[in-house]
């Protein structure tokens, strides 16, 4: 099942616009009969953005603000704490893979 995170990031992304590659392929049978890859087309295509999916996410935004103005400090404290680790492990991550 995916995280709360990644579910955002997925309605983000759907919200934005997104580029992605589309794959064809095609396999004939070789002169045994086995069948082996002939032909592979690769093309980029834009998706683009999904108006329902900018309305959830600016409804969201607003219930947002309602939810971090009823927080308390203690609340608030530990959700920084929260999202500066979030901000550390996918630093180091991408670090790890050498992303730019």
């Amino acid at each position: 099942m995916l995280s709360e995170d990644e579910l955002k990031n997925a309605l983000l992304k759907k919200a934005l616009g997104f580029a992605s590659d589309e794959v064809v392929e095609e396999f004939l049978p070789d002169e045994n009969g086995k069948i082996v890859l002939s032909k592979r087309k690769v093309t980029k295509k834009f998706n683009p953005p999904d108006i329902n999916a900018l309305k959830l996410l600016l409804e969201q935004a607003e219930l947002g603000d309602d939810v971090i103005a009823s927080m308390t400090d203690k609340q608030l404290e530990m959700e920084r704490k929260r999202l500066l680790r979030a901000l550390k492990e996918k630093e180091k991550k991408k670090d790890e893979n050498g992303d730019l």
